[in-house]
């Protein structure tokens, strides 16, 4: 196991590198460039001074010193500063990546539970009208799309019914509210975001255990262990579900990986502070370094779990086994 973790984290890297100098020569391929932003928000910057601050900033050389004087520092972890509001970028995306964690964490929880719940009915009861019913809202989930239903649950909880808020991570004044309250306003805000984001997750991965799930209870140890006299609830838990949570581990991990890009139109419809919103906005600058970094933080964060999801195998299942 050993030897083969090391081999993936060197191949890791490797891939990194090679997706970071993709990333990098395709941001430069913008028309204009990282060099017409700068000062984008300072209308008042006048040509003399944008060109000092790209001569500052490198970007008067050659492209493939850029990308190596830009890889050097981002092995350190200075990832340079926004072309915007000359702040690190590294203090650009810590400013975010509380809130996207905070409603990606939830949003996975509560699909997960949904999702494997939704799953084992529908695999149980194959052909019943709960699989059917399930199924239809499966392939209804994964073909709606997320604005729309985002939408919809806006002007229905937040407009009509008026019991949930419809955009922020929190009410506009807290003053006075005791930590009680803080928590409650925080819950309520995100209610409709962790429902919208979720909505995907539970409709593939309910689908992905249904299938594992038949796949499972018609193999041969099911049958031994059942001809044994194990209870339903045995045979189960600790053989049935257990194995059929394999092929769910890697799907799960990689949504997880995900979560450096965050969820950007969840949180742009909510109006959610996350790096979904500051991924948008940055886009539409657009500011190159801020970019640039999103796009490797998000590739480093799939590679990662992808590795993390194939230790798992080995801990869930005890006959797979790595040399």
């Amino acid at each position: 196991m050993r030897r083969y973790v090391i081999r993936r984290l060197l191949q890791a890297v490797l891939m990194l590198l090679i997706m970071s100098v993709a990333f990098f020569a395709l941001l430069h391929a913008i028309p204009g460039g990282p060099a017409a932003t700068i000062g984008a928000n300072n209308p008042r910057l006048t040509p003399e001074a944008r060109a000092n601050i790209a001569r500052r900033l490198g970007l008067d050389k050659p492209l493939p010193l850029q990308y190596a004087i830009w890889l050097g520092s981002a092995v350190r972890g200075d990832f340079g500063y926004s072309l915007v509001n000359s702040r690190p970028v590294g203090n650009v995306i810590g400013d975010r990546i509380s809130a996207t964690l905070e409603l990606f964490l939830m949003a996975l929880t509560f699909a997960l539970i949904i999702a494997i719940i939704l799953g084992v009915l529908a695999a149980v009861r194959q052909y019943s009208i709960t699989d059917y019913m399930i199924t239809i809202g499966a392939y209804a989930g994964i073909s709606m799309p997320l604005f729309w239903f985002a939408l919809i649950l806006q002007e229905f909880f937040g407009v009509q019914l008026r019991i949930l808020p419809v955009y922020g991570i929190a009410a506009n004044d807290t003053t006075g509210f005791t930590s009680l309250e803080l928590f409650e306003d925080r819950a309520v805000h995100l209610v409709l975001p962790t429902i919208v984001l979720s909505l995907l997750f539970i409709a593939a991965w309910s689908r992905y255990l249904r299938s594992s799930m038949l796949d499972v209870i018609k193999q041969d140890y099911i049958r031994t262990a059942r001809a044994k006299g194990l209870g339903a609830r045995t045979v189960f838990f600790r053989h049935a579900l257990r194995n059929a949570l394999i092929p769910l581990v890697t799907v799960v991990a990689l949504s997880f990986g995900g979560i450096a890009g965050g969820a950007v139109i969840t949180e742009n419809v909510f109006a959610w502070p996350g790096l979904g919103s500051l991924f948008f906005q940055s886009l539409d600058l657009p500011d190159y370094p801020v970019l640039l970094a999103f796009l490797v933080m998000g590739s480093a964060s799939v590679i990662l779990f992808n590795l993390v999801a194939d230790v798992l195998y080995a801990v869930i299942d005890p006959r797979i086994r790595y040399s």
